[in-house]
């Protein structure tokens, strides 16, 4: 890695170690859809893809890009795109066999208006909302909607989905959640409809709500190596990412000097000060501004003064033996026995992990490690199979 100043490491190892343990954790029968939305929270689309081809049974994204993504590398598995989308991109959705979420009828109007003039089967999963308050059919009306959208001509509906808000913190809200929707599906069965998959489980109810797995689970945090909202789970999982980067610069700054933009820390004595390749322009968040810290030499260091751009300084006072330009500094990760997790992150920024993993930026190069060896890296030119040596 001593051609990247900034790199993340993606473990593919660890990747499919973590869908092992989810897969152990469901019944046989039951399916995965793994979420790989937002470039699989930021470990890489493809690769994830490619790596979990195997051990899931569909992928989930966002938008119809993501989706095309995925098919543009030859990933054949079957994707639903699990938030709504704009009625002009039914047509290249519903031809390139891409599932998408209905939740309004005027959409699914829309799916089976281009599905029946061009004699398409346009596969759909409705949405009930029981809970999340955001998209879907509300309960009162759900059982009449979703026979309608049933009965159009040229849809075709492939699973009854909902979604819940606090299963990382309310087991409680969620296990009503799944009642209300388990009697909602009994509706819908007793009226003649057997839809294919329903779902629910995210990963936080993977674990703390089992009831909720029902013919297909949803894990994405998760499956990365992560418990959502820090919720502490019987799923032993591994964190699939980390970040590193180098020291560019070692000085010596006397004391009662003021470090970096706005001037917002002064030295209380003299410092040694490092110098990291790495600011908010690679996604390390502006608030770790005198609070964030990063491990060097096993050591934990404090941030110093502002996150710039491109660059963030840190104290490297009485570390031994004595840094220097080159030493490798972890920002989210392990090194000699002293972690920073992405939690942690996300508490100093007040944010959470899903938006610190989502928001390493694309300058930043991903480094896919398998067997212990790097297999590719994947840069701003695109993924380079690692044939040149790292």
């Amino acid at each position: 890695m001593q051609r990247f100043p900034t790199w993340v490491e993606v473990n593919l190892d660890t990747l499919n170690e973590n869908l092992e343990v989810i897969r152990r954790a469901i019944a046989p029968d039951v399916e995965i859809l793994l979420t790989i939305k937002a470039d699989a929270y930021g470990h890489g689309a493809v690769q994830v893809a490619q790596t979990s081809d195997e051990r899931v049974d569909w992928f989930g994204v966002a938008t119809l890009d993501e989706a095309f993504e995925l098919r543009k590398a030859e990933i054949s598995k079957r994707i639903l795109i699990l938030s709504p989308v704009l009625e002009k991109e039914i047509p290249s959705a519903v031809d390139n066999d891409i599932a998408v979420t209905v939740s309004s009828r005027d959409f699914a109007l829309a799916v089976s208006d281009y599905a029946n003039r061009y004699h398409r089967s346009a596969e759909v999963h409705i949405e009930v909302d029981t809970g999340m308050g955001r998209t879907g059919f509300l309960p009162d009306e759900a059982e009449t909607l979703v026979l309608d959208v049933a009965g159009l001509p040229g849809v075709r509906v492939g699973g009854l989905f909902t979604h819940f808000p606090e299963s990382d913190t309310d087991p409680g809200f969620t296990r009503d959640q799944t009642r209300h929707f388990a009697r909602l599906v009994r509706r819908v069965r007793a009226a003649g409809l057997d839809v294919p998959l329903i779902h629910s489980a995210n990963s936080a109810a993977i674990s703390a709500v089992p009831e909720s797995h029902l013919q297909l689970v949803r894990p994405g945090l998760v499956a990365y190596g992560h418990q959502s909202g820090g919720l502490t789970t019987a799923l032993t999982v591994r964190p699939v990412m980390s970040w590193k980067s180098r020291l560019v610069q070692v000085r010596r700054v006397p004391k009662g000097r003021t470090i970096s933009y706005g001037r917002t820390f002064t030295t209380a004595r003299d410092t040694v000060m490092g110098v990291v390749p790495v600011g908010y322009g690679h996604g390390y968040p502006f608030r770790l501004s005198n609070r964030g810290e990063m491990i060097v030499a096993g050591k934990r260091v404090p941030v110093l003064g502002r996150v710039t751009m491109d660059m963030t300084m840190v104290d490297l006072t009485g570390i031994a033996p004595a840094p220097k330009p080159g030493d490798e500094v972890v920002l989210m990760g392990e090194a000699r026995g002293e972690t920073v997790s992405v939690d942690e992150l996300a508490r100093w920024a007040g944010s959470i992990s899903y938006e610190i993993l989502c928001g390493i930026s694309k300058r930043v190069p991903r480094i896919y490690l398998r067997g212990g060896k790097i297999e590719a890296f994947k840069t701003l030119l695109g993924v380079i199979p690692n044939h040149i040596g790292a």
